[in-house]
């Protein structure tokens, strides 16, 4: 049938030339061995007969070669999630909750009120704070609608939105908490990823130091609550008009003030040579960044009073920050660091960070007041005063401590139906009713023996197992077989 096809083609191309250049054409179209006289010779392939228009006004032949379907083996996709964050399977989602449950007790005890807000935001809430560390840390990005955004790094800036939002209808004084994912891009050490959760605490509309006061107690009490003591955590204190009136001193200009505290929040994590240079860089001369390292490495009040005077707007929130801490009862706690400024630009007055008093780990939490926030982002100065605590680090502390949970489930009941599908419709019906009276049940979905129900049963720290067997349903009973006590017997339905 190929042969007839070629020796028609052929017939019509014209001379022998031109019927030679046309089987060659069509041996390296058809891979099909062509003689000029039409035949065709060892075929390999198929002739499929699609026609097209040749130049001449005749018709020529062209194939569509078959493809073999290549047996592609499809690669196993890396399991690992993106560098810097986690996953959280249900024995690491049990852990999260209960941590975060901690968070929320102590944030309700205190009378806060919950919110939360977007993930993603608008990139200017953050990279107007020029200068700091955390811009360079962010994950942003152009959007497809043109507008640049970003991961947020941070909870507050999405506070101070909010409360611009509500403007003079928000009540005050304002006391809000938040527990969200945080992000951002740097270098990754024990207790430090690209990605966290961060609960924050936050006051607006309180002008004394009785708010810091107050968060500093809600602070020891979460650390108290989970088993954590003033000997294993302290937290130390400062106050940023500190540093400011040892700059005024020596004349320093106002607007350099900020761009000095992000310097000296690294003084533990660079050299002092490295802290020299920047300030330098700064515009400070040699006798300013003396007298102001020296300043921060006082460890007392008293020492303090001597720098700057009794009288002095720092000390006297300070000293008043420590008779709270006294009657609150947790002024062991605290311990006084004229180094501590916080990196971030926008605090004001008192600052404060939680620390491992066995210095294994990176700071546990911290915060401050920040009265001029609102400023830079376009609204009236506002009392505001608050604190983040990241999840990585405490966990990290309780894990080496001792002190870290190991959550169970939480299934109250699990039910098994033995003796087909009539029974296991009747065990759906019993884990129905179960569940209507607040029950938490785990209910057996497949023909399963009992053997299994009972590892199943510890393994979800169950406390009862009920099971749903043909005889006992007769008598409209169940077997009810108490897993603490090991104590089993028959219950009606209608009382289990």
């Amino acid at each position: 049938m190929q042969s007839g096809l070629l020796r028609q083609c052929l017939a019509r191309v014209g001379p022998s030339n031109s019927r030679a250049t046309f089987a060659n054409v069509l041996r390296k179209q058809t891979h099909i061995n062509v003689n000029v006289d039409g035949s065709a010779k060892g075929s390999s392939r198929r002739l499929f007969g699609a026609t097209a228009m040749a130049g001449d006004g005749g018709r020529t032949v062209t194939t569509a070669k078959p493809t073999k379907q290549a047996a592609t083996k499809i690669q196993r996709i890396d399991t690992n999630p993106p560098r810097g964050t986690r996953d959280f399977a249900p024995q690491d989602m049990r852990l999260r909750n209960w941590l975060f449950g901690e968070f929320r007790k102590v944030s309700l005890a205190f009378g806060f009120e919950e919110f939360d807000a977007p993930v993603l935001e608008s990139e200017e809430l953050y990279v107007r704070k020029a200068g700091e560390e955390i811009t360079g840390q962010l994950y942003n990005f152009e959007d497809k609608g043109g507008r640049r955004v970003a991961l947020r790094p941070e909870l507050t800036p999405s506070l101070a939105r909010l409360i611009l939002a509500a403007g003079k209808s928000l009540p005050l004084p304002a006391k809000w908490f938040a527990i969200g994912q945080c992000w951002r891009y740097e270098r990754m050490t024990r207790g430090r990823r690209r990605e966290h959760y961060q609960w924050n605490m936050d006051i607006v509309g309180v002008e004394g130091v009785e708010a810091e006061a107050e968060l500093l107690a809600a602070i020891t009490t979460f650390f108290s609550n989970v088993g954590i003591t003033s000997k294993d955590v302290g937290i130390k204190i400062n106050n940023r008009k500190v540093l400011q009136a040892v700059l005024e001193k020596y004349d320093t200009p106002e607007e350099l003030f900020a761009p000095v505290c992000v310097v000296v929040d690294k003084l533990e994590k660079i050299p002092r040579e490295k802290i020299v240079e920047e300030l330098e860089a700064l515009g400070l001369g040699s006798e300013a960044i003396e007298g102001l390292l020296n300043s921060l490495t006082l460890t007392s009040l008293e020492d303090l009073e001597a720098v700057i005077g009794g009288e002095c707007e720092a000390f006297a929130e300070l000293k008043r920050v420590f008779e709270l801490a006294e009657a609150y009862g947790y002024a062991d706690w605290l311990v006084f660091d004229a180094s501590v400024v916080r990196g971030l630009a926008y605090y004001t007055g008192t600052v404060f960070e939680g620390f491992d008093r066995a210095g294994e780990l990176r700071a546990i939490c911290g915060g401050g007041r920040y009265d001029k926030l609102l400023t830079a982002y376009g609204g009236a100065d506002s009392p505001m005063v608050g604190f983040g605590f990241g999840d990585a680090v405490i966990v990290e502390l309780l894990k080496d401590r001792g002190l870290l949970p190991a959550p169970a489930p939480g299934v109250q009941d699990v039910v098994i139906g033995l003796g087909g599908p009539a029974m296991q419709a009747h065990a759906a019906q019993l884990a129905a009713a179960l569940r209507a009276k607040g029950r938490t049940v785990d209910l057996t979905l497949e023909a399963k023996k009992m053997k299994w129900a009972f590892k199943q049963a510890e393994r979800v720290a169950a406390e009862r197992l009920i099971i749903v067997g043909e005889d006992e349903w007769a008598k409209g009973l169940v077997r009810v077989k108490n897993l603490a006590s090991r104590e089993e017997g028959d219950v009606k339905i209608e009382d289990v």
